[in-house]
Order: structure tokens, then sequence, then C-alpha cells
């Protein structure tokens, strides 16, 4: 399987609907993560590695991942001067994975793009945090600007720099797709599919929602790796997905 992933105007029903969910392996150790991987077995195809599993193991086991054919969503947020950006980035782009995550800061996107050049590595900008809302900008200094606004301007600023994709929260996709435009990824977090706790997410919507808002990926940890079937609610959520685009 490669690791690369065609961007489209309605990537689910283009492709494998498995590879538009991401599953989110946010656990502390190796060991919990591959149990969790063998019990959804080919139900899921997507895995993301964030801090939490990155700095336990997470790296090599996403390169073990890699070798039995998944892909991997390498969610570092890379956010540091240009030059550590952009080695930091190129060797990343060694590792085989598919999507890395940079912050949406000019500097930082062009360095990150100069780093990936020649690999099949696509980056990501993080707009801002799906767990931030219009009063943790205020208190962050970013007033008056709205959450909604500060996604569209470093929409832009991406869209610009060439990055590949964009992660915004799904009640911002419809709007930064406009922005973006047709063939870039957007990828949204803070999914819950219906009837489950919002937990620290504040700006969430269901499965079919994102996807009809425009999102081609979705970021889904707890719903599925905390349930008491992992296998199940992955696939719950992939027919959810499916549905929205029939």
């Amino acid at each position: 399987m490669s690791n690369g992933v065609s961007p489209s105007t309605n990537p689910v029903s283009g492709g494998d609907i498995r590879d538009s969910l991401i599953i989110g392996l946010d656990v502390p150790s190796v060991e919990e993560a591959r149990t969790i991987v063998t019990r959804i077995g080919d139900a899921g195809t997507f895995y993301k590695i964030g801090y939490q599993l990155a700095y336990a193991g997470g790296f090599e086991f996403a390169r073990e991942l890699i070798g039995q054919g998944k892909k991997i969503f390498l969610d570092l947020k890379l956010h540091d001067i240009g030059n550590t950006v952009e080695e930091g980035v190129r060797s990343i782009a060694r590792m085989g994975v598919t999507f890395l995550t940079v912050h949406a800061y000019p500097q930082t996107m062009r360095a990150a793009v100069t780093g990936k050049a020649g690999s099949n590595l696509k980056i990501l900008a993080v707009t801002v945090l799906t767990s931030y809302d219009d009063n943790d900008l205020v208190e962050a200094g970013y007033a008056p600007v709205s959450a909604a606004e500060l996604v569209a301007r470093r929409a832009g600023q991406a869209r610009e720099i060439g990055i590949d994709g964009i992660v915004c929260a799904a009640t911002e996709a419809e709007r930064v797709r406009a922005i973006v435009g047709p063939d870039s990824f957007i990828v949204t977090p803070g999914i819950r599919p219906s009837g489950s706790e919002a937990g620290d997410q504040k700006r969430i919507v269901t499965p079919g929602d994102a996807i009809r808002n425009g999102a081609t990926h979705l970021v889904v940890a707890r719903p599925i790796v905390k349930a008491a079937d992992p296998r199940a609610a992955a696939e719950a959520i992939v027919k959810e997905m499916g549905d929205a685009t029939a």
C-alpha cells in the first residue's frame, strides 16, 4: 500500500473510505497501542501518533505500522526557528509517514515545505487548536480576532506557501475549503459520534457533519481507543462517514 494519499473534493467516495478515518493512538505505551491496532484489524488503515506515544517509543512503532502497510499521521505540531524545522522535517520525511503537522506560522510553514522536498510527505498546518475558543484567544492576546477569523487568515497563508493541507475544527471546514481550494487536505479533529461526550474539545461535530462540511480526513481518538470494542466503534464511524456521501 502506498503511503501517499490523493486529495480530492470528495475523497471518501473516490477511494477506500477507511483511509479517511485517522485513529488517534492517544495512549501511554507502545504495548497498549499495538493491542488497539490488533483489535481494530483491517477496520483501521490510518493512525495518528502524537506527543504521548511518540515520546514513549512511538517513532519506532510508526515504522512498524508503516511496514505493515498502515498510513501514519505524525502529529508533532512543529514550531521553531526555520533551520530547525527544515532539518526536522527532512528527517521525518525519511520515515515514510503520510502526514506531519506544523503550526501555521509563515516562517515555520516555509521551512517545512523546504524540508519535505523530494518526498511523499504531506505537511498539514494547524490553524487554531480545537480546544481553543474565542475566550482562549483573548487570553492569549489575539483579540479582537476570533477563532474563525484566525483560522481563515492562516489557511490563506498556508495556501500561498504551498502547504498540502489544513488542520482545523470541522465547524470551520466549509469556510477553509473555500479558501484553500478543492485539492487541499482538510483534516478535522474534535470529532465525536452522536451521543458521545465532548471531553476537552470545544468546537466539535459528528463524523457525518464533518464530511458534509468538506473534510477529507477525520481524526478520532477516545471514542475508538476507549471503546469496549474498538473495531466496532471504528466501523460505526466509517459507516456514518459513508452515509454522509451517499
